[in-house]
């Protein structure tokens, strides 16, 4: 099963303020409850892009508790404007694989204010993909709307 994810927002704060915000892999994952223990693997000399990650997903999902390892890599950075990540993960346990793609892009929304749209696609197979699509779909839209609220928060703030 996968669905697109298009997601739009403003935080109250410069372009210039949020950006190197957007780059701080643990206050990112610290956005999404679910994501635990985030590790850097290796590191690019030119910056985040290219960098990858190990990160520990948790969550309930129907009757499955899925655990899976993802691998995260920064895919592309547009400075000061983009950054895409690519997550690969499975959890052996229950036979089931989650593919996350997705990207950030800023722009300015007036004085002070800056527009975060985050778009892109995520993929779950497996014994998870059985309990049917709008079960996982209801689940991502929530998960997806938690992430929204605690970014809004965090790159308005900086925390």
């Amino acid at each position: 099963m996968k669905e697109a994810v298009d997601r739009e927002f403003v935080v109250a704060a410069a372009r210039d303020e949020v950006w190197p915000r957007l780059l701080d892999v643990q206050a990112v994952a610290s956005w999404l409850p679910i994501m635990h223990s985030v590790t850097e693997m290796s590191s690019s000399p030119a910056g985040i892009d290219g960098s990858s990650f190990q990160a520990a997903f948790e969550d309930k999902v129907g009757p499955f508790s899925l655990r899976a390892d993802l691998h995260i890599e920064v895919a592309g950075v547009s400075e000061p404007e983009e950054v895409a990540i690519r997550a690969r993960g499975e959890d052996r346990q229950i036979r089931s694989r989650i593919m996350i793609d997705a990207a950030c892009r800023l722009s300015d929304a007036g004085p002070k204010q800056t527009r975060v749209r985050l778009s892109g696609s995520y993929e779950i197979t497996g014994r998870v993909a059985t309990l049917g699509a709008g079960v996982i779909r209801s689940k991502a839209n929530k998960l997806i709307d938690t992430f929204c609220t605690n970014a809004a928060s965090g790159l308005a703030t900086g925390g």
